[in-house]
């Protein structure tokens, strides 16, 4: 909502939700840099502290750089949702609650089966109660539009990916290898700038491309770094056995969460635009949750935990190409007179 407000033309928005985009997913490759500094040199506890340093800055910083809200002072402010909110939070915490048990017990286990069943109940129960308040958290068709919805399935998939890799990669290299917290946060560096060129490039790629084709090119870049990653061996080579995939998903990430941010936001009506920045974040959100419970079932699946590594990142790389494919058909089918 900001951003449109700034940037009125769309080919300006444009820019400016490619490069929120890159951002968003760069914020998380710095944290994971940061982290391993903090935790050797000080305590893991400050890291509670990074958030609200940066939230107090920019804070500070609102008042002076942003523009005059220009919204009517007259329009009637837009009720609340709290049986929504209230049941769309419960549903996604309780089912991702059971596909996390899903790595202590069976599948067919009531440990796993019951959260499951709540969560998916809780959240057609949310379905139901928002097609009768007056206004909805999540208005009914919002999110069904064929580009908004690849947008926010790209985005979520790259949250994902990128929590999938970052979380597996730390446990494998301290945990199988012995390495250091600091060893294994300057691992990641290559990661780190992989993120920050394909961010630069992805941006430019957007206004030449067009943002679904940029998303289907990073769903493609992350499916074939994921691919790699399940050559991941107990001896594996850093340099030549993991870092390739890891950098190449690093690419794909960029490119899907510029294209993304654009498709998600395109062509949504300026009161909606709020609305539009909420449902990216959630997706954003439910990317290192919900997705990387339900890839880590998959890795639990497995005795070997270096096994199970490998069956995680093959069932995201499965998941990306999927999910290339589709995109692909929808955009093709959009531009189609």
């Amino acid at each position: 909502a900001v951003l449109r407000a700034v940037f009125r033309e769309p080919a300006a928005f444009g820019r400016a939700m490619a490069s929120w985009g890159g951002v968003s997913v760069l914020g998380a490759a710095v944290g994971t840099l940061t982290s391993g500094a903090v935790t050797t040199w000080v305590s893991w506890r400050w890291m509670f502290a990074v958030p609200v340093l940066v939230a107090a800055l920019a804070l500070l910083l609102t008042r002076r750089l942003l523009p005059a809200d220009p919204a009517d002072a007259s329009a009637a402010p837009p009720g609340l949702d709290p049986a929504g909110a209230l049941l769309a939070t419960l549903g996604i915490s309780i089912g991702s609650y059971g596909l996390i048990l899903s790595g202590d017990h069976p599948w067919s286990s009531p440990h796993v089966l019951v959260p499951l069943a709540i969560g998916a109940v809780l959240l057609v129960l949310f379905l139901m109660v928002e097609r009768g308040v007056r206004d909805p958290l999540l208005p009914p068709g919002f999110t069904m539009e064929p580009r908004r919805l690849v947008g926010l399935v790209g985005i979520l998939l790259a949250a994902a990916g990128t929590g999938l890799v970052t979380f597996l990669l730390s446990l494998y290299l301290q945990q199988q290898q012995d390495w250091s917290t600091l060893a294994t946060t300057g691992a990641f560096v290559p990661f780190t700038l992989a993120l920050i060129v394909a961010n630069q490039l992805a941006g430019r790629a957007v206004g030449r491309y067009g943002a679904g084709v940029v998303t289907i090119a990073g769903l493609v870049a992350g499916a074939v770094g994921l691919a790699l990653l399940t050559g991941i061996g107990p001896d594996s080579s850093f340099a030549l056995g993991l870092m390739p995939g890891a950098v190449l998903l690093a690419a794909g990430t960029s490119f899907i969460f510029s294209g993304s941010a654009v498709l998600t936001t395109t062509n949504v009506p300026a009161h909606q635009a709020g609305l539009a920045g909420g449902v990216m974040n959630t997706a954003m959100e439910l990317g290192p949750t919900v997705g990387l419970a339900a890839l880590m079932a998959v890795a639990a699946t497995q005795a070997d935990v270096v096994v199970g590594y490998a069956w995680a990142f093959g069932a995201g790389a499965v998941v990306y190409l999927a999910a290339a494919l589709a995109a692909t058909a929808v955009v093709r089918r959009q531009d189609t007179p």
